[in-house]
């Protein structure tokens, strides 16, 4: 049986085992780097944001209905001859196929891919009640006579490399195995399966769809051995999860445009199979196969009736999430999910597993937003996490002293803001011009991957009169959201943004009561604190007095815009938060599509610059091209680099807490500059300046690091 450990500091050693197995990196980058051309390819023609909200809308319709689903599916399939059962808990699941095993003198099982077996782990149970379990799916077969879990839901055992295969082949089939003749190796697994299908009395599958208008279900599989396993044996169990009843055939089939691009980038999956009651089958008592759907619950019900949870549910099992995801491509999903891995897995862990084995994994998110953005079924991954996170630290009642500490210095934006100027005083005797000398006794030696950068003596907001021009009849009113690091780090982005827009009719207010947009607050389930902050900026910047609310964080422009979910219950300021939304806009998309500035206006010749696009930025503000097109206009001769748009490590209090992912995503990404041959870096986050700029210095400074404003600024005539 599977298991994950429950506290952080156990967590981060399996983390740095599997950083440091470089099979393991290597062959879930390069997965990784060919999934997005193959994807995107697949869904060549097809509207994939509408493909999404079309499944995601009928999921909705009918995720409250399961149980009337349930019923309409059971009328029609025991017409169909099947037998139909209901477990509520993984334990009543796999006590009920075990007792079909009994009545039926089933001695041998073969088992077609089901995560939903791998969920109530029914092979221990099966194998403890005395029966010969076999997996059928090669990848399922191969981990199971290792002894392992899955480590992704549709490639099962991808962190395995050909000679581990070949190692396990030779140890099961006592002759020697060539790792290099992969032809061979499947037909040695060809050999051996074949002879258990044949022996089988029992046959156990998963369903991809169980339909309530015929009592069908859909199995959706890349080997015949779904279907040997279905037809072969005269007993046929279908293990099922309530969630994946569909109403009828054309919501079927709208998840299976979806379901195989979205997983491996194929058009369609080798064998799709449907299968309504019970069939011919000669071998059976009555020539007739015993046929049993056992539809689980196991939390599903009360999972449906949540507000914000419920769009769980829609989960469609491609594993998308975890192509995309830039922690999973580094430590695999035996470190990135308990049963179910990727994003979805953190969510799903805490409900169908237990807050034990869902603490420590569930911290181990950036928040890059990657998964969200091609989610099949439009579940909002991120935020479902971070609430997760929240209810463990609720329901536990001990937080981490930096929750304490954060909780009550970011819900006071004057002591906030106090301890900022203070500790620009107090870091004097280990600075060193911009960067700190060393880093303070509190960080480890694994924090070193990166220079964080001093204080700055004065902060933007006391020298923002000073600096910003008088502008008269000015063609746009706009709000400067500074953001901390952008007011207390980085004071020269926000002159650069004056600098960038001089003389183009803009007046610019820097809102004093404005504080930290909370986002740091969220990302440690600190929900309540993160709504408190959100309320003092929703006072402070009302966005009916501006005709836009301009940020240089990417960070912060997107969770202004989530605001709205935070105050969604608040009449008043819910109202607030959704004007505010429309209102941010990042500096990228200012200057192109609002000031429309053109290359007259900035010097020529510029040099070769790479970008690096922040998570909160394309996929957070769906903001790509901008930033692109910006550095065109201004001069520069744009550079692309390999995975620009993979996050960078830094996600705020993240790289605090897994520093061991965040330099190896930091390095990855200065290695990707590096070889572009460019002299200069830029990117629109002050978050990604700092652990781009502070990685750069670490390495010697070899290539400048800076914020797109302060570029754009330094070229304008």
């Amino acid at each position: 049986m599977i298991k994950t450990p429950g506290d952080v500091k156990t967590y981060k050693k399996d983390l740095k085992r599997a950083l440091s197995n470089t099979f393991l990196g290597a062959t879930l980058d390069a997965f990784a780097s060919a999934y997005p051309a193959s994807r995107a390819n697949a869904f060549s023609g097809i509207d994939f944001e509408a493909l999404a909200a079309e499944i995601a809308r009928a999921k909705d319709e009918s995720i409250p209905n399961l149980e009337k689903l349930l019923e309409e599916f059971t009328v029609q399939a025991q017409k169909a001859g099947a037998v139909v059962h209901f477990a509520r808990t993984a334990f009543e699941a796999n006590s009920i196929i075990a007792s079909i095993a009994e009545e039926n003198g089933v001695r041998r099982i073969v088992k077609g891919k089901s995560m939903t077996a791998e969920e109530t782990f029914l092979n221990d149970h099966l194998e403890r009640s005395g029966y010969e379990v076999t997996e059928t799916d090669l990848g399922e077969w191969i981990i199971q006579m290792r002894g392992e879990g899955p480590s992704h839901m549709v490639m099962p055992a991808i962190h395995l490399s050909r000679r581990e295969v070949a190692e396990l082949f030779t140890k099961v089939t006592g002759q020697a195995q060539d790792p290099d003749d992969i032809g061979a190796m499947v037909r040695v697994a060809r050999s051996e399966l074949r002879r258990k299908f044949l022996e089988a009395d029992m046959g156990i599958s998963g369903a991809n769809f169980a339909i309530a208008q015929n009592g069908a279900i859909g199995l959706v599989t890349n080997e015949g051995n779904g279907r040997l396993v279905t037809t072969l044996p005269r007993v046929h169990v279908a293990l099922v999860g309530v969630d994946k009843l569909v109403p009828d055939v054309k919501s079927a089939m709208r998840i299976l445009t979806a379901l195989p691009r979205n997983a491996t980038g194929q058009l369609i999956s080798t064998y799709v199979t449907w299968i309504t009651g019970a069939v011919e089958c000669k071998s059976a008592p009555g020539s007739r196969k015993s046929m049993h759907i056992v539809f689980l619950d196991n939390g599903r019900l009360a999972l449906a009736k949540d507000p914000v949870f419920s769009q769980a549910l829609r989960c469609i099992r491609c594993g998308a999430c975890a192509n995309v995801c830039p922690i999973y491509k580094l430590v695999g999903g035996h470190n990135y999910g308990h049963v179910y891995i990727g994003a979805i897995g953190l969510v799903l862990t805490y409900f169908y597993h237990g807050r034990q084995n869902a603490r420590a994994i569930v911290r181990n998110c950036l928040n890059c937003r990657a998964c969200k953005s091609v989610c099949a079924a439009g579940i909002d991954l991120p935020r479902l996490i971070k609430e997760v996170y929240g209810a463990i630290l609720e329901v536990e009642g001990e937080k981490p002293v930096k929750n304490v500490l954060l909780e009550k210095t970011l819900g006071n934006r004057r002591l906030f803001h106090f301890l900022l100027r203070s500790g620009s005083h107090l870091q004097a005797p280990v600075a060193e011009g911009r960067f700190l000398r060393h880093l303070p006794l509190i960080f480890s030696e694994e924090h070193q991957f990166r220079r964080l950068p001093a204080l700055a003596k004065v902060p933007l907001r006391d020298k923002w009169e000073k600096i910003n021009p008088v502008t008269q009849n000015p063609r746009y009113k706009v709000a400067f959201f500074g953001g901390c690091l952008t007011d207390f780090v980085y004071p020269e982005q926000g002159q650069a943004l004056l600098d960038a827009c001089r003389d183009l009719g803009v007046r610019f207010e820097y809102p004093m009561e404005q504080t930290c947009c909370g986002l740091p607050a969220l990302m440690m389930g600190e929900k309540e604190t993160a709504r408190r902050v959100a309320v003092q900026n929703i006072k402070a910047v009302d966005p009916a007095e501006f005709d836009y609310v301009l940020t240089l964080c990417a960070s912060c422009g997107s969770h202004l815009k989530e605001y709205v979910n935070l105050l969604s219950d608040e009449p008043l300021l819910g109202v607030k938060a959704a004007q505010l939304k429309d209102k941010v806009i990042d500096f990228s998309s200012f200057m192109t599509k609002v000031l429309k500035i053109d290359p007259s206006q900035f010097l020529a010749g510029g040099g070769k610059t790479a970008y690096h696009a922040p998570c909160h930025l394309c996929r957070g503000q769906g903001v790509r091209e901008e930033p692109r097109e910006l550095l065109a206009i201004a001069g520069l001769e744009y550079v692309q680099t390999k995975d620009e748009e993979v996050c960078c490590g830094f996600g705020g209090s993240f790289s605090l807490d897994f520093p061991e992912i965040s330099a190896e995503l930091l390095k990855r990404k200065l290695d990707n500059v590096a070889a572009s041959g460019t002299g200069a870096l830029v990117t629109d986050c002050p978050g990604c300046v700092l652990q781009l700029k502070g990685g750069m210095e670490n390495r010697g400074g070899a290539i400048e690091v800076k914020h797109i404003a302060e570029i754009v600024a330094e070229r304008r005539k």
